[in-house]
């Protein structure tokens, strides 16, 4: 009988030790060093690349003799399954801590289920994972903004414009005659963007006319393209180009240059990211405004979080919401404050 209570005993034993060493596998663990992999979706995204840029410099501050920090970079060039090939690269290579763009947000299932089996916390940035991937594991986290803010103060930013000066409705029929520029088809941000603008312009007393749209996928290039298409079927009648970030308004005001438009005949363009040349464009008075998404904000989040899930220390400092997101605001841009954001004159494009 002794001995059944003895191997009862062991059993018992053996199986709390192995339900501890599973808990324990769920938080990530501590170290002195942060190895930091940042996968983005196209590097080639001109906010994403100053966002990174900024993230580096942020991450690298808190390095000292006895904290090390590194970056890898990996670009997955609009390829989830690329993406997912370099998250177990990164992984395999010592990265103790992801900050993943990703390519597709509702596709994160592998990543998620990597960054796990491998006790590797991930922290999302820029495309919002759905909500309920995101709650699949303790060690995941979001640093952004808010879509729906950017598509609001776009269209505040625009009804302020056409308000104080009624030129911008050339025809004289008292609508706004309108098109947009979209990011991704079917990308959250994207149709949120869009769908705040038109409705804040709506909601404030500015009658619209819907012309067209063009899908761009945040591209300059591409954007002038659609722009082409767009003025040769409505020449003149466009009077408002709202795009959801600024690479595509400056591929819609290339397209104008392109035709040798004269200055009066041009429509009034709005983006959102206050990047570099898209605040440049609204110094030079090219774009009458822009949102601007505020990459320093996000990237100190994302260095503050990093080496506090990697150090142990510093996550009861950071503010999150629901315990996994952290926001940072959108702010308006015109020629009057554009001077406030801008980088230094030698950075100046």
């Amino acid at each position: 009988m002794r001995g059944k209570n003895i191997l009862a005993a062991g059993l018992i034993f053996c199986m709390s030790t192995q339900l501890l060493c599973a808990c324990q596998k769920q938080q990530p663990a501590v170290s002195d060093k942060v190895h930091a992999g940042v996968i983005c979706y196209n590097q080639s995204d001109t906010f994403l690349d100053e966002l990174i840029t900024c993230f580096k410099e942020k991450l690298s501050d808190y390095g000292s003799e006895e904290f090390k920090t590194t970056v890898t970079l990996r670009d997955a060039a609009g390829s989830q399954r690329t993406q997912n090939d370099q998250v177990k690269e990164l992984i395999d290579a010592g990265c103790n801590v992801l900050c993943v763009n990703l390519v597709d947000r509702a596709d994160p299932s592998e990543i998620i289920d990597l960054a796990r089996d491998n006790n590797v916390p991930i922290i999302f940035f820029n495309r919002e994972p759905v909500a309920e991937d995101l709650m699949q594991w303790d060690g995941l986290y979001y640093v952004g903004a808010e879509a729906k803010q950017s598509g609001v103060m776009q269209g505040e930013l625009a009804v302020d414009v056409i308000q104080a000066d009624s030129r911008i409705d050339r025809n004289k029929d008292g609508r706004i005659q309108y098109v947009v520029l979209e990011g991704e088809p079917g990308h959250q941000d994207a149709i949120i963007r869009t769908e705040n603008a038109v409705d804040t312009l709506k909601n404030n007393g500015i009658e619209l006319e819907k012309l067209s749209y063009g899908i761009a996928n945040w591209n300059r290039a591409q954007a002038q393209n659609r722009m082409l298409l767009l003025i040769s079927q409505y020449q003149n009648k466009i009077e408002l180009v709202l795009a959801n970030n600024d690479d595509m308004a400056l591929g819609a005001i290339d397209a104008y240059k392109k035709l040798n438009y004269s200055e009066s005949a041009l429509p009034v363009f709005l983006g959102i990211d206050g990047t570099d040349v898209g605040l440049q464009a609204v110094l030079d008075g090219e774009m009458s405004g822009t949102v601007y998404n505020d990459k320093e904000g996000q990237a100190e989040a994302m260095a503050e979080l990093a080496v506090a899930l990697v150090s142990g220390k510093g996550m009861e400092d950071i503010k999150f919401e629901k315990d996994k997101y952290i926001y940072l605001p959108y702010s308006k841009v015109t020629m009057d404050n554009v001077e406030d954001y801008l980088p230094e004159p030698a950075n100046y494009r």
